[in-house]
Parts: C-alpha cells; sequence; structure tokens
C-alpha cells in the first residue's frame, strides 16, 4: 500500500479529521539543561505526550536529550502544532523552576514547527528524530528516552505493566505531575512508571512511511544527511520580525512581484506570494493572515497542505 503522507485520524476529542505531519524541536539554552536526571527526561517525554494529548494531536515519535527535544506529530495544522512546542516547553519549564528553585527557566528557549511537506522530508525527520541518541554516545536501540523502542513492534509493549485508565486519580496526577484529566488516555506505563511508546505513538504512520520495512527505516537512520536535516528543520536562518517589519517585507514583495500594493492584490495573487514570506522568513500563520489580510484558515490551509505554488 502506497504511502499517504496526509491522512485522516481518530483525535484525542473523538473526531474524525485530516491531519498533516510536523516535526518540532525544543532547543535549550547554553546555562540551563532541559534533562539533568531520569526524572527529568521522563518528565520532558511525558510532556510531550500530554501536550499532544491536550492540543488534539498525535505523536509519531519523539525523543528527549539533555539539551533538546525532537517530537513529530500529525496535526490539524501548524497553529495547532505549534502549541503543541509551546505547552510542552512551558510545562517542562514550570517543573524545572520547582525542582532546581530556578527563576524564568527555558524563557528564552525556542520552539521550531517545520512542516513536512513531502515524503522525503516525513521519512528524513522522523529517521533523524531518532539518530539524535548517537550524540548521547548511545545506540539506537538502547536510548531509553525515545519512541524508537516502539516502531516495527506491532504495537505490542512486551515491557508495560500496568495501564493509566487503570490508575487513581491521584496516582494518574503523581505519575504525570498534571491535573488534567488523563482518565481516557489509551497509554501503557512499564515498571519504571514510564510510558510505553507504542501505546501512545501513531507507530502505524511511520511504518507506512518506511513501507512497513525496518530495514528501510534503519537504512534511513543510517544514511540521514544530519547537517542538512538540522538547517531544515531548525537552523534555517529566518529572522523573527514584528508585524510592522513582516507587512514592509510583504510590500515590498507585492510590489517587486506584481507591481501593487497589498489590498490591490487579489487572492490568487496572494496565493502566490504567500510560501515565498512563509518559507523565507520565520513567520507565524496569524502573522501572515495579518500582512496579507486573508482570513486565518485561508492561510492555514496553504501552508499545511501545500495548495499554492511557489512559481
Amino acid at each position: 500500500m502506497a504511502f499517504e503522507r496526509v491522512v485522516s485520524r481518530k483525535l484525542p476529542d473523538g473526531t474524525i479529521q485530516k491531519v498533516y505531519p510536523f516535526h518540532i524541536s525544543l532547543e535549550g539554552m547554553e546555562s540551563v539543561l532541559l534533562c539533568r536526571d531520569d526524572e527529568d527526561y521522563d518528565h520532558l517525554e511525558k510532556s510531550f505526550y500530554i501536550s499532544a494529548w491536550r492540543n488534539n494531536c498525535l505523536v509519531i515519535i519523539e525523543i528527549a536529550m539533555s539539551n533538546h527535544g525532537h517530537v513529530g506529530v500529525l496535526a490539524a495544522d501548524m497553529e495547532t502544532a505549534a502549541k503543541v512546542g509551546e505547552y510542552a516547553k512551558k510545562r517542562h519549564s514550570q517543573y524545572l523552576s520547582w525542582k532546581y528553585h530556578e527563576t524564568a527557566v527555558l524563557s528564552r528557549a525556542h520552539v521550531d514547527v517545520q512542516y513536512l511537506d513531502t515524503d522525503w522530508y516525513v521519512r528524513n525527520a522522523l529517521a533523524y528524530i531518532p539518530r539524535n541518541a548517537l550524540d548521547a554516545g548511545c545506540r539506537i536501540e538502547d536510548y531509553r528516552w525515545s519512541g524508537y523502542r516502539g516502531m516495527f513492534a506491532k504495537g505490542k509493549s512486551p515491557q508495560a505493566c500496568r495501564s493509566v485508565i487503570g490508575l487513581s486519580r491521584r496516582e494518574r496526577e503523581a505519575v504525570f505531575r498534571t491535573h488534567l484529566d488523563l482518565s481516557c488516555v489509551p497509554w501503557l506505563l512499564n515498571a519504571d512508571g514510564s510510558v510505553e511508546p507504542a501505546s501512545v505513538c501513531d507507530w502505524s504512520y511511520l511504518e507506512s512511511a518506511f513501507c512497513h520495512d525496518q530495514a528501510f527505516f534503519l537504512k534511513t537512520i543510517g544514511s540521514v544527511n544530519v547537517a542538512e536535516m538540522e538547517q531544515k528543520l531548525f537552523l534555517n536562518g529566518r529572522n523573527s520580525h514584528t508585524d510592522a517589519e513582516m507587512m514592509a517585507i510583504a510590500v515590498g514583495m507585492a510590489d517587486r512581484f506584481f507591481h501593487k500594493t497589498i489590498p490591490e492584490l487579489t487572492p490568487e495573487m496572494k496565493a502566490r506570494l504567500l510560501p515565498y514570506l512563509y518559507r523565507g522568513y520565520r513567520t507565524t500563520v496569524p502573522q501572515l493572515a495579518r500582512c496579507l489580510q486573508l482570513p486565518r484558515e485561508v492561510v492555514t490551509d496553504l501552508v499545511t497542505a501545500g495548495r499554492s505554488k511557489t512559481h
């Protein structure tokens, strides 16, 4: 069966929606580590899972490292995917503040979200995520804080010993450090209290991306161009701009492309202009909507579904 990059999935709220693949990176700071001990790694992993669940998204695969984290998700749009990263950052920052009695933890840590708009991009991003274990001097299959062990296991969790549903409210709050209602999540825990990836990750999406061939997955992990993926996923050289700066950029581009002002552009012209702005600058759906005077849902469709052309 051919791989379908954009799929329909039943989401945490029970609805069936069309979802798109995104990569989310959470970068730490030079002076503050995201994870200092096993408890921290476990908390960051659970933060990815909880944030995705809270924002009605599905995790594909993730990894928690000492100074950064990566997670692949299926989300209805980029704005929702961004919320996953931001909530995970907020939640982990609060945890570090509580545990280490530090203030403004991760206040300058950066969350970056990239839409995976081609099959090649999906495969390489999903392979790049577990490959990060090598940077910790660990074999990929032995790294504890990764969703890798949930892949190509036929959805089974042999190390699972209890379900989250079977826990009491107080037990869930203690295990996940949250007051969110997790009474209905289908997640399984192992003896250490960590979440078993196969019970929470959409492993079937990843396996489909690699044609249900584990050897293909392993080969891609071994051959992925790390520098290229880092450049594409989070070191893309784009700078953040204020609305005024982005508006000036959009105005100049509209004049250069079409010799028109923004209000004079037709919807088709704006659809052609949008990919250049999105790919060339660190911007957001709301900011693009404001600058191009388009409904936010139209911008979301153009960004996530790739309906516009860049020529």
